[in-house]
């Protein structure tokens, strides 16, 4: 994440809305999966509503992450747990939030593909144009010169903790912190939550 990017706060509402376009979609092709393999920790929220809305009951998981906030050491995305369960001979779709670089999702896609499922496709709320990594089916399209930082409800505090910190070293004191994070970033959080993640208020639980 570079520092103090345009952000865009994502909202349950528009949450159900992708989870019911994406599930209406794959019911359309006929194509719903005998398991979804959530793409952990991203894929985790938007795997557990396709799975009610398809009733898929069985979910698995894997894990590919980038190191610190943008990039693992090698500036690669890296498999860091393998799949929860076996997946041979079935049909799969892979879940994840967003495809922005695309890498990790890519990376995971090779990862299920390898462990003997009959049928891998890919389904994603929110797919970025410059990725390079196209899912089979996304809710919702941004054009590369549209791009933002994407904060879903999941992720709120994570992203507010790592903002924060760098709002409040160039604004000097929260009140000030919170109105260029709004300026900024187009983000309007209460001052409440950034005294919870800066150490001038309570560490988040």
């Amino acid at each position: 994440m570079a520092e103090l990017p345009r952000c865009r706060l994502t909202t349950w509402r528009e949450v159900d809305r992708w989870a019911d376009k994406l599930a209406g979609a794959v019911t359309d092709a006929n194509r719903v999966p005998d398991t979804l393999v959530a793409l952990t920790r991203g894929g985790w929220v938007p795997a557990r509503l396709l799975s009610d809305r398809l009733g898929v009951r069985r979910v698995v998981s894997v894990r590919a992450q980038h190191w610190g906030v943008t990039a693992t050491p090698s500036g690669r995305a890296e498999i860091t747990e393998g799949l929860s369960g076996a997946i041979q001979g079935e049909n799969v779709l892979l879940v994840d939030d967003i495809t922005d670089t695309g890498e990790s999702l890519e990376l995971a896609a090779e990862k299920v593909g390898a462990a003997g499922p009959t049928r891998v496709e890919s389904a994603t709320f929110l797919h970025i144009t410059h990725s390079k990594f196209v899912p089979t089916y996304f809710a919702e399209e941004i054009a590369r010169d549209a791009w933002v930082w994407i904060v879903f409800p999941w992720n709120y505090w994570e992203d507010l903790a790592t903002l924060a910190p760098q709002a409040l070293k160039v604004a000097g004191d929260l009140p000030a912190a919170k109105a260029l994070l709004e300026e900024r970033c187009g983000l309007k959080v209460p001052l409440s939550d950034l005294k919870r993640v800066t150490s001038l208020g309570s560490p988040v639980p």
